[in-house]
């Protein structure tokens, strides 16, 4: 009555990095992490360099781990790593004030942020030809 050990396969390495606190709502950082799934890691550093959004600095350096994370645990290259995830979730709301007229007070939420990206290396595809067409 023993445990049955698991076979893990190298193939389906997992390299991860996660930003546990990004000042920033999910809101905004969806779209950015939108924008780079599926591509090249190298290009989505230079995306996110050239990008205007204040977030995208915070997302390249997580991108930045990951692919360190990548080449010193797992000895992948990296020139063959793309983003295959990234996603992001909700932190904690910090609740501020703001004075306003007539002696009343406004809320502020500043929200925070999660940030999770996973990375995977492209795989070369063996190219069967179909057909009689050369």
């Amino acid at each position: 009555m023993s445990k049955k050990t698991k076979n893990k396969k190298t193939e389906n390495k997992i390299v991860r990095s996660v930003n546990k606190n990004v000042r920033s709502s999910t809101r905004k950082l969806k779209p950015i992490l939108k924008s780079i799934v599926g591509k090249k890691v190298g290009e989505a550093i230079r995306d996110l360099t050239f990008s205007e959004k204040r977030i995208s600095k915070d997302v390249k350096k997580t991108i930045s781990s990951a692919v360190a994370n990548a080449e010193n645990n797992f000895q992948y290259d990296i020139d063959k790593l793309f983003i295959k995830e990234a996603y992001c979730g909700k932190k904690i709301v910090m609740k501020r004030f703001r004075p306003r007229a007539k002696g009343r007070a406004a809320g502020i939420k500043k929200p925070y942020s999660n940030l999770t990206i996973i990375l995977s290396e492209l795989k070369k595809k063996l190219e069967e030809k179909h057909g009689s067409k050369s």
